[in-house]
């Protein structure tokens, strides 16, 4: 395939994740659960520092990436 046309379907495909990042961002504040407030999620508050630890947030979004792969990996074939 030509260079020129990978590179144009690179950058859509780019330019497709960032609108439907950014959308997420924005109406994020809209849906029931909060990514990195899940239950789950570590936080512990002393005296002087927060030490905060998403686990379930980490867990969740890699779940979600891993289908999204699979299912574009199997897409491409």
């Amino acid at each position: 395939m030509d260079p020129l046309r990978e590179l144009g379907r690179t950058l859509l495909i780019l330019g497709a994740l960032s609108v439907i990042v950014g959308a997420v961002l924005y109406f994020g504040v809209r849906v029931p659960f909060r990514l990195g407030r899940l239950p789950g999620d570590v936080i512990h508050r002393g005296e002087h520092a927060t030490f905060y630890f998403p686990i379930v947030t980490c867990l969740v979004i890699s779940v979600v990436l891993s289908v999204l792969f699979w299912f574009f990996s199997n897409f491409r074939r």
